[in-house]
């Protein structure tokens, strides 16, 4: 397969190294040219514009960070740029857009195929990412050796729209796991208490997840540097479910609540941190 990866931001750099461990043919595309040399290095083809991207690509992965970057990539291709390929979509978005985005695609002779990726960067690089991939049978069918590389076990999920949905109501779990364990480890820490006994207590009970201790060094020491999933986009994926969950008459009181978390992170100057950095909004620190 020769393959196009339009958008090279943090996963987007693992999954290209992923690729190209696997020896795939791979020309990539970022609108900051700086983030394409280390992909470059390992042998990845560089190219100046999405057109000149796709011109071998037999299918073009977007990893953008949102609808709004899709379409104004969409918008500089030619027909013929967009026609007889299999455009695979990665990025987190509402299931109208990824509609309306494989619509655009499919009048212009494309075929569009949504697969938003659970998983940070290490998943990325090792291909064990967690897939959600939906559109058309066949052609998940055709892009399944290309899946099986970068995730595990893909399965497909349904009808476009659906592989989108499953990813926000993934994320908002980020969300709410992540705030909710903050909380309670404010708590703790407020009180004196152990905290390797709190942990040792929860990871017997039924209310243990593993990111809790994924997170646990990150927020006792209050280092947020070196993301593998900035607080931003975080933020936006949160404030995207909202915006479809409120659209489906859902109760999204609680949810509510810590998006004003994320967004009294983001007002702190942690945008760029990774996302347990929502512990410093939640338990901001002594002077």
């Amino acid at each position: 397969m020769h393959l196009s990866l339009i958008g090279t931001g943090l996963m987007g750099q693992a999954l290209g190294e992923r690729l190209l461990a696997e020896h795939q043919p791979l020309t990539v595309y970022n609108r900051d040219h700086s983030k394409t040399s280390g992909l470059a290095a390992l042998g990845a083809k560089l190219a100046t514009t999405p057109g000149k991207a796709v011109q071998q690509a037999e299918i073009v992965l977007l990893m953008l960070s949102d609808a709004a970057a899709i379409h104004a990539v969409l918008q500089t291709l030619t027909k013929a740029d967009i026609a007889d390929r299999l455009w695979l979509q990665l990025a987190t978005i509402a299931p109208s857009e990824s509609i309306e985005i494989g619509k655009q695609i499919k009048k212009l002779g494309g075929r569009y195929l949504e697969c938003p990726v659970l998983g940070s960067l290490p998943e990325a690089r090792s291909g064990r990412l967690i897939l959600m991939p939906a559109g058309n049978q066949s052609d998940f069918e055709s892009a399944l050796p290309l899946l099986s590389m970068i995730g595990r076990d893909p399965q497909f999920i349904g009808e476009t729209g659906q592989g989108a949905a499953m990813k926000l109501a993934m994320n908002q779990l980020i969300a709410g796991l992540t705030a909710s364990f903050s909380l309670s480890l404010g708590l703790v820490e407020k009180q004196g208490i152990q905290v390797e006994q709190f942990m040792s207590l929860l990871r017997e009970s039924a209310l243990y997840a593993p990111t809790f201790d994924k997170k646990l060094s990150r927020m006792l020491d209050r280092h947020f540097d070196g993301p593998n999933f900035p607080t931003k986009h975080l933020a936006k994926d949160t404030r995207l479910f909202l915006s479809v969950a409120q659209s489906m008459g859902l109760n999204t009181q609680g949810l509510e609540g810590i998006a004003g978390i994320l967004d009294k992170t983001l007002e702190m100057g942690l945008a760029d941190t990774d996302y347990s950095a929502i512990y410093a909004a939640v338990n901001p620190a002594s002077d």
